[in-house]
């Protein structure tokens, strides 16, 4: 009914306790650094790793009787002196250090010591023997061998520095769990209602009870009386539900498109007329001016946004002024925008007067973003010219109408044909022959914004008179060796301006290098030759 204490110091004295009463303190023979220490029921021993990486088992009458601490002697002293000298029962050379060691008897007549190592886990007999051993591919933390569920076998939980816990039976992995931290101790518990919990204990201090597998189902459903099936009634509510499902999954918008275009709306007002001065940052390019359209932004907000901002995204060859705004807040703002034509490009790209525009803002914390497209006046990229009717290519558009005059869809001074110039390209002209429209320039790239500008405001007129079946059609041969030939330009010039891209980073490196030494030379006292480095400056600039 007594309780012993046995506390190992630092200076390797092993001191025991009777309740609160001290007993005797004997030193460990070659000590350096403490190490694990567990007690064997069984064999009434301590079992300890020193220092040269060993496992030692010292009896406790061994203890007992040796030399007693405080009277510590020399070993010529020690013969004369009436204690007996501290001797080992027996030693294991592991050869590495020891985390833990667990003293386990789960079979009354046999006892287990786990020795927990660096990269290894040991199993020993209660003599010293090794049962059995496992090298582990990562570090330990901790062990606890918790059960023996098959005769003969034990199973044992150890934990890592990877935040997972391994179930081994003897040396076999039956299963691995992810940890929400690294534990440094591990013990299976028993509670009033929860049975073989696992208890962790985290370096800073955090303790956690939890379970392998999923949450135990504490409802049990009663026991309903059985029915008959009605699989019409089934079927109809399978297909009802499936159809709500389909309807749920159509849009992934957090709320309706009516509910949003409530919340802000975003309107522009485009100018049919070009500005009297350009707002072009460069307003003059090859003697000529640069064309500029003011559109007018229209924002309205019906709740309070946090952190608006708008972005206008531009296809070259056209430029804005401005392309980002920010805003503090915003219910009703008008924002004016200048685009004019880039002189950096020659051709413009598909649809290059169709814009877009969005309006980035959070309302109630829930991310919005609002669209707008519009579209420019054709003034800014072409502008009327002299007719010419001599073209390399010519296209011609079939319509199932008669012809209208160009004065209705093109608003000017055109009367019976249409001859424009675009900005930085040739000649396009249009001619009206009975129920077709042919187009004609000199350049292959350069029909298609008129063609298809002029598509459209007829599919527009006719629209207005309520006429569905107009249609446009062309009965000519598509011009495909012409318009690989573009391509193969077109990748060339791509091939020339990375290579050019190239030779300008390495002269730009080169100009540097030359710049520093001719600096050199200007700030040396002694004056020196140049050699040759300001014609090496002035051939590379």
């Amino acid at each position: 009914g007594r309780d012993l204490i046995c506390i190992q110091s630092m200076d390797g004295m092993l001191m025991l306790f009777e309740q609160e009463s001290y007993a005797f303190g004997r030193f460990l023979p070659g000590f350096l650094l403490p190490g694990p220490l567990a007690y064997s029921s069984r064999t009434d021993s301590f079992i300890t790793v020193s220092s040269c990486q060993q496992v030692e088992s010292y009896k406790y009458q061994v203890l007992a009787f040796a030399t007693d601490a405080d009277e510590r002697q020399d070993i010529e002293q020690q013969k004369l002196s009436s204690g007996k000298r501290l001797a080992v029962d027996w030693i294991l050379n592991i050869g590495e250090q020891a985390l833990d060691i667990c003293v386990v008897s789960f079979n009354q007549g046999v006892s287990s010591v786990f020795v927990l190592g660096e990269r290894n886990f040991f199993c020993l007999k209660d003599n010293g023997q090794i049962q059995f051993m496992k090298k582990l591919d990562y570090s330990p933390s901790c062990f606890i061998p918790y059960c023996s569920v098959q005769e003969g076998t034990i199973n044992t939980l150890i934990a890592n520095h990877s935040k997972i816990l391994n179930v081994y039976q003897d040396v076999t992995l039956k299963w691995a769990t992810q940890l929400p931290c690294i534990p440094v101790s591990v013990k299976v518990a028993n509670f009033q209602d929860l049975k073989g919990v696992i208890v962790t204990l985290s370096d800073d201090g955090h303790l956690q009870c939890s379970y392998l597998g999923t949450d135990p189902s504490l409802f049990r459903a009663p026991k309903v009386d059985s029915r008959e099936i009605n699989y019409e009634e089934m079927n109809a509510e399978m297909k009802e539900l499936q159809k709500i499902i389909r309807e749920a999954t159509k849009t992934q918008d957090i709320l309706p498109e009516s509910e949003k275009q409530r919340d802000v709306t975003v309107t522009v007002e485009v100018s049919p007329d070009l500005d009297e001065e350009s707002q072009a940052i460069d307003s003059e390019v090859k003697a000529g001016a640069v064309p500029s359209v003011t559109v007018k932004i229209i924002i309205q907000s019906r709740v309070t946004a946090q952190k608006p901002s708008l972005a206008v995204c531009v296809q070259a060859p056209l430029a804005v002024t401005c392309d980002q705004f920010i805003f503090d807040d915003f219910v009703i703002l008008n924002i004016l925008l200048y685009l004019f034509e880039n002189s950096g490009m020659k051709y413009p790209v598909v649809r290059m007067w169709k814009l877009k525009m969005n309006l980035c803002s959070f309302i109630l914390g829930i991310p919005r973003v609002s669209q707008c497209n519009f579209s420019l006046t054709l003034k800014l990229v072409c502008f009327p010219a002299q007719p010419s009717k001599a073209a390399n290519h010519k296209l011609t558009i079939d319509t199932n109408k008669p012809p209208i005059s160009f004065v209705t869809i093109f608003p000017g001074r055109f009367l019976t044909n249409l001859c424009l110039n675009t900005v930085f390209i040739s000649l396009v002209f249009v001619l009206v022959l009975k129920e077709r429209y042919r187009i004609q320039s000199d350049q292959l790239e350069d029909l298609w914004l008129v063609t298809k500008e002029l598509v459209y405001r007829l599919e527009v007129h006719f629209k207005k008179q309520n006429c569905k079946d107009f249609a446009c059609t062309f009965s000519g041969s598509i011009p495909l060796q012409e318009y690989f030939e573009l391509i193969d330009r077109h990748f060339e010039i791509r091939l020339n301006a990375e290579k050019y891209q190239e030779l300008l980073s390495e002269r730009a490196v080169q100009f540097r290098a030359i710049e520093r030494r001719l600096l050199t030379r200007f700030k040396d006292k002694t004056p020196a030759p140049l050699q040759h480095l300001d014609t090496l400056l002035e051939g590379t600039f």
